[in-house]
């Protein structure tokens, strides 16, 4: 019987998730809204009440207040100025609500400058550390008095997790490897993970990092594990942080820690301060030539061992008897840049020249421009704020220049956690250390780190970039003695062209007039990271229009202040507003000033409460899912899909609903602790996974009630799950990481489960419709593998295989109805792009309804179907800034006639923010998971809206 309903196809073993704004939505200050978790007067009732401050912000999910300034209130005069902070917590518990502050508080880092002390402390649970718990107090010490001035940051007081693990380290790791590969791979389908049996290495590798509270709602207790190597398809180098539920395995948060310009720890193998060999002779001068033509001096020194002058420059950083801290230059020329991620290469040496005079070669790769840059931004910092280097105490600056994209040339530059790393640049852009503001804004990542420590995903991340840019910006028109008021001041990376003008080149710009909040553009984690470079010059923006209007001595002193003595890691821009105005406060900038600042804020948007303004144009269905890394489900007028509590702190459970929106929501899963996720329903069955700390199930429940059924247990799945009827299908994965596809029957008078046609090893990106079961298939021949499009009939076992693709071609996910099977795959004739292909289920009249090739061609990564319309998922560029795209949705008609095939109906939405996980009902309505608000809805359209402007 034919009928119209959803398949999902899905990339091999993975697929286009949720990816990312699960519980950590809030967390990540994604949507953090300044509000208070009790009533104002609740935190102080029935006790005493302590001075009044002049201004208390109270604190989300929490009791503790975010912000409390306009205070003098004594601490403790002998002693530690760490421990002088948390006694005075103490003794003010009845503000504060922080339990035991000796016991739940340890010093995270103590900043003195003119008799003001700044200490900031990492909250722990019952022992464990808290992502993000970090409160900060401000205090002056004079006349062996000290006074706390303020306090400000994220104590979280609703925790109540245990903190016994029941997932072990070694599976935590297993998990997190599984996840991160699995999210690489959403946006290339081409590139398989290693089998059991083939040649090479895994690309990736863990390494478990101990427990770590997630601060959502009660908490979650997960293993932090920090997977590092390379993306097998880009060759980007890869340094996750990812965090495993301690208690089921399921991976429920992951976000880089490679800060690029487009994790802390030591790093293996970096020359470490106190272990360099001390000489004992003066420092050299030496010169080189910029990009720009330039001929500036360099402080270098000559290495008697090599018998040639080095880029080391000793007169900035003081050393020591113990410490032998300098700022060196290295020639990273043919490294990798997956070689320098996240870890120190061998073989590489600082750039050298026979004479202090640097020549050509030091000149065409960078070395020259990062050497001579790295100081200016060195010296404004320690000229303009008093920091003794990024970490504020000394430590060696090390710059990697010459760095490739596997041979070729690599436009990017980042900061891993230890080392700044510049990419050589190509054609039409010079070596990224050709300008001074991309250096600094690498530079001010570690002074980031070493500061606030703004966690790199979602809001924080987004101001994280933010600030960076700024200080980037700041330090290159103080070089250049550039004004303020100069309209070409807020470009970045505008010296990095050989031949486009400036604002042709530059990579983003803090004066383009439409970074405000209404251009917010809501995504997961696994795009840019939750849109930290997408979002930055909302918060850059009004940082830089402060600039122009206070001017940029007081306000780079401002923006410094607010960064090092009030933000802490998961703050979001609401706080991060309020954090500069405080600091503004506490300088004496005067009453106009601070009306400006505010006037910059509000200008952009940056208001309390503004994510509330953010408009969509589709159906709400299901709000606020806080999950990560599951699709949705539907077919048969209904959809399904995976929902935690309000906080996200809970496991995933299973919801169906109509796809009208009418009549109540079925809760399918059982409470028992695992995730329950990638839902898929034909309208009579609901079909998922169930994720726990023995490995996986694929269970099913009848829409109409009954008991839940085991259909499969076994260690790992990918996310293609489907159900047609009698026909369950998914994808699987062995103990060797071999991927393959399983499809079963439900139908069984004895409620057992009897296997249908077999299982396919070496295959992926399931899917089933009307009897039959398509997948993607790869089989050795000879000595090499072919992949094949393949279609079975379940009743006959009968095997098609539609499409045998040829050399060099890469086959994407699965899509099926009752006429036709559809699939993406790329040819490797346009890079970022796809095409959609189609044919008969006998294997006939195969045709592309998308092309790979020409102006409207698509970067596909996902595809789902009914009888009458084919909806893909594609990475759209979003035109306003550069390098980064969102996931949007298009959709064609499904049997478009072999003359005129790919007949579009355009796209499905105009939401802004991230459109994924669609899944297709009947006719043209599709149900997706839409980020737009800073939350991931499950949402729906009945037909697409077609043109967006």
């Amino acid at each position: 019987m034919q009928h119209s309903r959803g398949v999902r196809g899905r990339r091999r073993g993975s697929g286009a998730r949720s990816s990312g704004l699960s519980g950590a939505a809030a967390l990540f200050g994604v949507a953090a809204l300044v509000v208070s978790a009790v009533p104002a007067d609740a935190a102080t009732a029935g006790a005493p009440q302590p001075p009044s401050p002049g201004e208390v912000i109270p604190g989300q999910e929490t009791r503790t207040p975010a912000l409390v300034r306009d205070i003098r209130e004594q601490a403790p005069s002998t002693g530690s100025a760490a421990g002088a902070a948390r006694t005075y917590l103490d003794d003010k518990q009845s503000r504060y609500r922080i339990a035991d502050a000796q016991r739940d508080l340890v010093p995270a880092g103590t900043t003195t400058a003119g008799g003001q002390e700044t200490v900031r402390l990492q909250q722990r649970h019952r022992g464990v550390p808290v992502l993000g718990g970090q409160y900060v107090v401000r205090m002056e010490k004079k006349d062996g008095q000290r006074v706390v001035t303020g306090t400000s940051g994220k104590y979280f007081t609703e925790l109540r997790t245990g903190t016994t693990p029941e997932v072990g380290e070694k599976l935590a790791v297993e998990r997190a490897v599984d996840a991160v590969l699995a999210d690489l791979n959403s946006k290339h389908f081409a590139v398989q993970a290693p089998q059991e049996g083939d040649e090479g290495e895994a690309p990736l590798t863990g390494t478990a990092r101990g427990l770590v509270v997630l601060p959502t709602g009660a908490g979650v207790l997960t293993q932090r594990v920090t997977v590092r190597g390379t993306d097998p398809a880009s060759g980007e180098p890869v340094q996750r942080e990812v965090y495993i539920d301690a208690r089921a395995g399921y991976p429920v948060l992951q976000y880089s820690g490679i800060k690029t310009f487009g994790a802390p720890g030591p790093v293996a193998g970096r020359p470490a301060a106190g272990t360099a060999q001390k000489r004992a002779r003066a420092a050299e001068k030496g010169s080189g030539v910029r990009l720009d033509g330039t001929t500036v001096a360099l402080d270098v020194e000559l290495d008697e061992a090599r018998g040639e002058y080095v880029l080391r420059d000793r007169t900035r950083i003081p050393s020591d008897d113990l410490t032998d801290n300098v700022l060196s230059t290295w020639d990273a020329r043919g490294k990798w840049a997956s070689d320098v991620g996240g870890q120190w290469p061998d073989g590489i040496q600082e750039f050298g020249s026979p004479t202090p005079a640097f020549g050509t070669e030091a000149t065409e790769s960078g070395a020259v421009d990062a050497h001579w840059a790295a100081g200016q931004v060195y010296d404004y910092f320690k000229n303009k704020h008093g920091r003794n280097s990024l970490d504020g105490r000394g430590m060696t600056i090390n710059s990697l220049v010459g760095v490739t994209d596997y041979g070729q040339p690599y436009v990017n530059a980042f900061w891993d956690g230890q080392k700044m790393v510049y990419g050589t640049g190509d054609a039409e852009y010079r070596p990224l250390s050709a300008s001074v503001d991309v250096v600094g804004h690498e530079m001010t990542h570690g002074v980031i780190e070493h500061s606030a420590n703004l966690v790199y995903a979602g809001q924080s991340g987004a101001m994280n970039e933010a600030i960076a840019d700024y200080f980037g910006n700041a330090i290159e028109t103080d070089v250049y003695d550039i004004p303020v008021t100069d309209p070409d001041t807020g470009l970045l990376g505008e010296r990095l062209c050989r031949t486009k003008a400036p604002r042709e080149c530059a990579l983003r710009d803090l004066n383009d007039g439409r970074n405000t909040a209404k251009s917010f553009l809501g995504v997961g984690f696994a795009t840019d990271n939750g849109g930290v470079h997408l979002n930055s010059t909302i918060f850059g923006g009004a940082l830089w229009d402060a600039r122009e209007d206070l001017g940029a001595e007081v306000t780079d002193r401002i923006v410094y202040k607010a960064l090092t003595e009030y933000l802490t890691p998961l703050d979001g821009f609401t706080e991060g507003r309020a954090a500069v105005l405080a600091a503004a406060q506490d300088l004496g900038i005067p009453a106009g000033g601070q009306k400006a600042l505010q006037r910059a804020f509000t200008a952009h948007g940056i208001v309390p409460g503004w994510e509330l303004a953010l408009g969509v144009d589709s159906d709400p269905l299901l709000d606020r899912v806080n999950t990560t890394r599951t699709n949705l489900g539907a077919g048969g007028g209904w959809w399904a899909a995976s929902k935690s509590n309000e906080e996200g702190s809970e496991p995933y459970s299973v919801w169906a609903g109509r796809a009208d929106g009418e009549g109540q929501l079925k809760l399918m899963s059982p409470n028992d602790g695992r995730y329950h996720v990638n839902p898929a329903t034909d309208g009579r069955t609901v079909v998922w996974q169930a994720h726990g700390s023995d490995g996986v199930d694929i269970l099913a429940r009848p829409l109409a009630g009954g008991p839940v059924k085991v259909l499969w247990h076994g260690r790992a799945v990918g996310s293609s799950v489907d159900v047609d009827g009698d026909v369950v299908a998914f994808d699987y994965q062995n103990h060797g990481g071999r991927q393959g596809v399983a499809y079963l029957s439900l139908k069984d008078p004895a409620n057992k489960v009897t296997t249908g046609g077999g299982t396919y090893h070496r295959a992926y990106s399931s899917s089933a419709s009307n009897g039959k079961v398509a997948y993607q298939e790869r089989k050795r021949v000879r000595a090499e593998y072919a992949l094949n499009t393949v279609v079975v009939d379940v009743a006959t076992g009968e095997k098609k295989e539609i499409q045998t693709a040829p050399g060099g071609t890469s086959l994407g996910p699965t899509a099926i109805n009752g006429s036709y099977v559809f699939w993406l795959l790329d040819e490797g004739t346009a890079e970022g792009r796809t095409a959609l292909r189609r044919a008969a289920l006998d294997g006939s009249g195969v045709v592309d309804i998308s092309p790979q090739t020409g102006p409207d061609a698509l970067n596909a990564y996902d595809v789902t179907v009914s009888e009458d319309a084919v909806t893909v998922g594609t990475y759209l560029p979003d035109t306003e800034i550069r390098n980064e795209s969102v996931p949007k949705l298009h959709q064609f008609a499904a049997g478009g006639s072999p003359e005129d095939p790919g007949t579009r109906k355009g796209r499905v939405s105009c939401n802004r923010g991230e459109q994924s996980s669609a899944a297709a009902v009947a006719g043209g309505q599709v149900v997706w998971l839409d980020a737009t608000t800073g939350v991931t809805d499950v949402v729906t359209r009945t037909r697409p809206t077609g043109r967006c402007g």
